[in-house]
């Protein structure tokens, strides 16, 4: 059994995490921790989980965390890179729910994350957890930065155009919606429910910071820097990534058979039959992102839908999608779930 602590237990990824986790046959979870919770059952603070768990949230301070073969953290930015090196030193594998290890370029981090690095060291080792393009790298990695939300679905989208060079990469445009559920568990005015409910608007589209991570992704991929128009948006439901994407095309393909034939082995992404337009509650609970490709009217303009749920292919799914790697699992193992529907 793979020993299993997790860092930051009371946000929405961190009780993702445990919902999937204590499911998981190849599990036994040892350490949750929570400064302001520390003490309390985990099942009182997630009644959800009364039957399935018997821990209490440990102090981080207190936590015996180098008993775990593999910890996640599933903190805010920036908590991370001051514990990784000596849980690293104690054997203890690394699955980083933040952005602290996603940027290679550490002065871009800073500048975007607005916070010295603590860790320049690791940043090259960390192993960026996209399966469907590090797979081999994630099987022998120690530290795994798992994707953002909006990075996971807006390049497992563009990939195929990106690496069968069929599209120009100086103008690529990502128009992005997401649940409110992205922007963590706390309470801020603007996704309050009187506030977010019944609304709909765009935010960060001077920059946000998902836009250097989606940018390194597809550069490395394109083997050239890549320019991207990124603009999210917060609508009024609790779960879900809608990226509506758009690229010219600079030659001929059949864009159906490309993302069929890309994807094909992938047990998380789903291709959709021709003309299919994918919605967020199809993938609601999921740790599947679904794809459909279009180009209107036969113009020059490929459009990729693609809908994830962001915390889970978008968070904690993805996060279990990669320790199974890491541990030779089944990939499956534990987050095959199906869909939620109403």
């Amino acid at each position: 059994m793979i020993k299993v602590g997790i860092i930051g237990g009371t946000g929405y990824t961190g009780v993702e995490l445990l919902r999937i986790l204590v499911r998981h046959p190849e599990v036994t979870l040892k350490v949750i921790t929570s400064r302001q919770e520390s003490g309390q059952g985990v099942d009182v603070l997630f009644p959800s989980l009364r039957g399935l768990i018997d821990l209490q949230f440990s102090d981080p301070a207190q936590a015996d965390l180098e008993q775990c073969d593999v910890v996640f953290f599933a903190t805010p930015n920036g908590v991370a890179m001051h514990q990784a090196a000596a849980l690293l030193a104690a054997n203890v594998r690394i699955i980083d729910l933040s952005a602290d290890f996603r940027i290679k370029d550490v002065a871009l981090w800073e500048e975007w994350y607005g916070m010295k690095h603590a860790a320049h060291e690791l940043v090259a080792e960390a192993v960026y957890g996209l399966p469907e393009v590090n797979r081999e790298k994630v099987r022998h990695a120690r530290l795994i930065a798992n994707p953002g939300c909006y990075p996971t679905a807006v390049q497992l989208g563009f990939l195929p155009l990106i690496e069968a060079g069929v599209v120009d990469t100086d103008y690529l445009i990502a128009d992005t919606k997401s649940g409110v559920s992205g922007a963590g568990r706390k309470a801020e005015v603007p996704i309050l429910f009187a506030e977010s409910a019944d609304n709909f608007k765009s935010y960060g589209v001077p920059g946000h910071r998902h836009l250097p991570e989606i940018r390194q992704g597809l550069s490395e991929r394109a083997s050239k820097a890549v320019r991207l128009t990124f603009v999210p948006h917060l609508t009024p439901m609790i779960r879900g990534i809608h990226a509506t994407l758009y690229a010219r095309l600079t030659k001929e393909i059949d864009l159906q058979a490309l993302y069929v034939d890309r994807y094909q082995d992938e047990p998380f992404v789903d291709v959709l039959p021709a003309g299919s337009h994918p919605e967020t509650r199809s993938v609601r609970g999921s740790n599947i992102c679904r794809l459909a490709v279009h180009r209107p009217q036969q113009g020059e303009m490929a459009v990729i839908l693609s809908v994830t749920d962001n915390l889970v292919k978008g968070a904690a799914g993805q996060a279990v999608q990669n320790m199974n790697i890491m541990y030779g699992l089944t990939e499956t193992t534990g987050i095959d779930f199906v869909p939620l529907l109403p």
